[in-house]
Formats: structure tokens, C-alpha cells, sequence
């Protein structure tokens, strides 16, 4: 009998807590509010030139690798 009473007020204690949770998290989500965030510095066309760049090299390195060695 007093462990049935026991789970009993144990539930209510729980549904009390989660109803007092559920009533307190939207005030606290909206306590701080972060400012948005900054637009992108770069859209990307810097580092797409910088891969090309790149390319372009191994491009000239392998052509005069392969031209040099075909001179033998």
C-alpha cells in the first residue's frame, strides 16, 4: 500500500515538474536574443580562382615534364 501511494505522489511530482519546465523554457529561449549573423566576406570566387591557379600550374609543370623527357 505505501509503495503504490509512493509512485503515485512520485508521478505527480514529475508531471508537476515537467509542466512547470514546459512553462518556463519559452521564457528562457527568448531571454537572449543573438544578433544575425554577418554576411560572408568572400563568395567563394577567390578560392575558385585560387584552384584554377593551382590547376594551371600542374597544367604547365606536367607539359614541360612530358615535352622534356620527349626530347631524348
Amino acid at each position: 500500500m505505501a509503495s503504490s501511494r509512493f509512485s503515485f505522489g512520485l508521478g505527480v511530482m514529475a508531471f508537476l515538474a515537467s509542466l512547470l519546465f514546459a512553462l518556463c523554457m519559452p521564457l528562457a529561449a527568448n531571454a537572449q536574443s543573438l544578433p544575425p549573423a554577418p554576411p560572408p566576406t568572400s563568395d567563394g570566387t577567390s578560392i575558385d580562382q585560387g584552384i584554377a591557379y593551382v590547376l594551371m600550374m600542374l597544367a604547365l609543370a606536367l607539359t614541360y615534364l612530358i615535352h622534356s623527357s620527349s626530347t631524348f
